[in-house]
């Protein structure tokens, strides 16, 4: 976030350009407005200035104290030069700015969408919403993220009044960026008078399927959702071949949180950590199959829902990793590492 240097004039006198000072209006002519800074003289508004405030000026009248920022200290006829418009400007960023810190929420109208998220007007202002800033209940539930399917999504929200915060002001980009996570949580009555509480075991019906999560209506105005991680003890790739829209399924409650219920379905299912610390020690040569790769190696199943990492460090670099083992492929490790209670487990390549 860039800081705005703007500074009001506090030394009488003592104005500098880019300050914003305050004066009363002397006099209205048809293309200038004179303003009686004071000690510091008399400020003009007048040329593009006067043309860019017109809207403004309509409705200023002789005697109005007004605020304006300083463009020059003096022109060749003696005034200061002011631009009432720069100093609206100015005045809206270093509020916004304050809106930031003290986290202020903010109830407004989104008034238009792309593919990217919401666009909100603030002060007249036009700033983005991400959707990847939206709360649970208002984010695209596209199923196979189709990004004209989530425009699409997301114009539904038009004309709608949301609870949000400012989470970036850039004035010199004209940028705003809104955050709708932060903005006033709703919290439902069954959640904020304890009907559920962490622990519980609920049934309820699928009602969307996304990328990082399946989201579960548990009762009118209650959601919860079940994150990728845990729908399944085994590696979850694809959340649409676990669930789909209209499914009733029955998951535990895991976390309450600022309003958001987090659910499982693993939890409902047997650990099968558990059952490998019986089967299972460190130095045991295994039978594993790679499922996935990423950046610090392969990802090796031994049964299903146990899996541990053979760090690409074992094989030199991530070429000969991959050369070395395939996806689906059975090969024999050796366990070098396995902590079955904090689900942990390392391997190593027998070659």
């Amino acid at each position: 976030m860039t800081t705005d240097t703007t500074t009001t004039a506090t030394i009488p006198g003592m104005v500098k350009e880019e300050d914003i000072v305050e004066g009363t209006v002397v006099a209205i002519e048809k293309a200038a407005l004179y303003v009686d800074l004071g000690i510091a003289g008399t400020g003009i508004i007048y040329g593009v200035e006067f043309m860019n405030a017109r809207d403004v000026i309509k409705r200023i009248n002789i005697g109005d104290l007004i605020s304006a920022k300083v463009i020059m200290r003096e022109n060749r006829d003696g005034y200061v030069e002011l631009s009432l418009k720069e100093a609206r400007q100015a005045l809206m960023w270093n509020d916004a700015e304050a809106a930031i810190r003290e986290k202020r929420i903010l109830d407004l109208v989104i008034k238009d969408a792309n593919k990217g998220g919401l666009i909100i007007d603030w002060q007249g202002i036009s700033g983005f919403l991400p959707a990847s800033q939206l709360k649970e209940e208002n984010y695209p539930r596209v199923e196979d993220g189709d990004k004209d399917k989530i425009m699409r999504e997301l114009k539904k929200l038009i004309g709608k009044r949301i609870s949000v915060t400012i989470i970036s002001a850039i004035p010199k980009e004209g940028k705003l960026i809104f955050s709708e996570k932060d903005g006033g949580e709703r919290v439902s009555k069954e959640v904020a008078t304890g009907t559920y509480t962490v622990g519980d075991e609920v049934e309820g019906t699928v009602t969307g399927v996304v990328e990082f999560g399946i989201f579960v209506k548990l009762s009118d105005g209650v959601e919860g959702l079940v994150h990728k991680s845990e729908i399944d003890w085994g590696l979850v790739e694809d959340t649409k071949q676990h669930a789909k829209v209209g499914d009733r399924v029955r998951a535990k409650i895991i976390e309450i949180k600022d309003g958001k219920i987090s659910l499982s379905l693993k939890a409902l299912k047997e650990n099968p950590w558990k059952e490998a610390a019986n089967k299972y020690k460190k130095g045991d040569e295994v039978e594993g199959v790679v499922i996935k790769f990423n950046k610090h190696g392969a990802l090796v199943s031994i049964e299903e829902g146990v899996a541990g990492l053979v760090h690409v460090s074992d094989f030199g670099d991530e070429t000969k990793l991959r050369n070395t083992l395939s996806l689906g492929k059975s090969s024999k490790f050796t366990i070098t590492l396995f902590d079955p209670s904090e689900e942990r487990m390392t391997l190593s390549f027998v070659k």
